[in-house]
């Protein structure tokens, strides 16, 4: 029996345990954060052969990833590739992946640059942090005012010198796009849900399609260019579990942003053969040992 450090105690472990021990690989949870890890203990009391993914706190996945000398399925790496939003855009612009109208802001700027950001744009525009996953921070400008005020509360939280990252995006809103993400492994596109908010939610002018911030995620056949782009998308990327999320209007698909530890959703809204595809880039990460 193959053991797969498992970084995350959340859905994913829980949905992926029985059908991995199905196919001879047991998921065992690995604690990284809020512990204190003596450096000449080891990690865990359990032996590890491959680790699945390297944990989202970098200097605690440091530690464990020295101490157990186990591969990962989406190594440090690539964690850090898809986190950074600004770099990941700028590699799939640049090998001709359509991607939203960006700008990437480096703080500190003058009031001036941040205007002549905002006019580059048909406003709404989106402003969010460079490095932040679950929607955390994303917000919505439709004037010059209030673009200037998000930015100072951005300045404000970049003032603090130990912050890791001190820029954001600016994007262009695409209104009454849908919102897919579309999971590939090793380069096959393995299925696709649909996040969509509730009418209500729509009515009280909500926008944000995260499903940590309320919105249902559906599963859904997408058509082959969508399928095309997501894994183009992840072998730019050079990543090989990973979540492609696009935006969709009646004109346009762009890809918006990328998730290197993706949440594992209920199988029904994968294609047939996801785990069998998910059970071989386990064991071939393993080999790697």
């Amino acid at each position: 029996m193959l053991r797969l450090a498992v970084t995350t105690d959340a859905e994913t472990l829980d949905r992926i345990r029985n059908p991995l021990e199905d196919r001879g690989i047991e998921a065992i949870h690995l604690p990284t954060k809020e512990r204190a890890q003596p450096l000449s203990e080891p990690v865990s009391d359990e032996q590890f052969d491959v680790g699945f993914v390297y944990p989202s706190r970098l200097m605690e996945g440091e530690v464990a990833d020295t101490l157990l000398e186990i591969p990962w399925v989406n190594d440090r790496e690539a964690i850090l590739r898809s986190r950074n939003k600004a770099g990941t855009l700028a590699r799939l612009g640049k090998a001709n992946i359509p991607t939203p109208e960006t700008v990437h802001v480096s703080n500190p700027v003058g009031e001036a640059t941040l205007q002549a950001v905002f006019e580059r744009f048909d406003p709404p525009v989106v402003v969010k942090p460079n490095s932040t996953t679950r929607g955390i921070g994303i917000a919505k400008a439709h004037d010059l005012d209030s673009f200037l005020g998000i930015c100072d509360y951005l300045s404000l939280v970049h003032e603090y010198r130990a912050a890791n990252d001190r820029s954001f995006l600016v994007q262009e809103y695409l209104p009454n796009a849908r919102d897919f993400r579309a999971m590939v492994i090793d380069g096959t596109f393995v299925g696709a849900v649909e996040r969509r908010l509730s009418k209500s939610d729509r009515d009280a002018g909500r926008w944000k399609h995260n499903v940590h911030r309320g919105a249902s995620a559906n599963g859904v056949a997408l058509s082959e260019n969508l399928r095309t782009l997501a894994e183009e998308t992840a072998r730019e990327l050079d990543i090989e579990w990973v979540g492609v999320d696009l935006l969709v209007t009646d004109d346009r698909a762009v890809v918006n942003e990328t998730n290197a530890r993706p949440t594992v959703d209920t199988a029904t809204k994968y294609e047939p053969g996801f785990y069998d595809r998910l059970e071989a880039l386990i064991r071939r990460t393993a080999e790697k040992s």
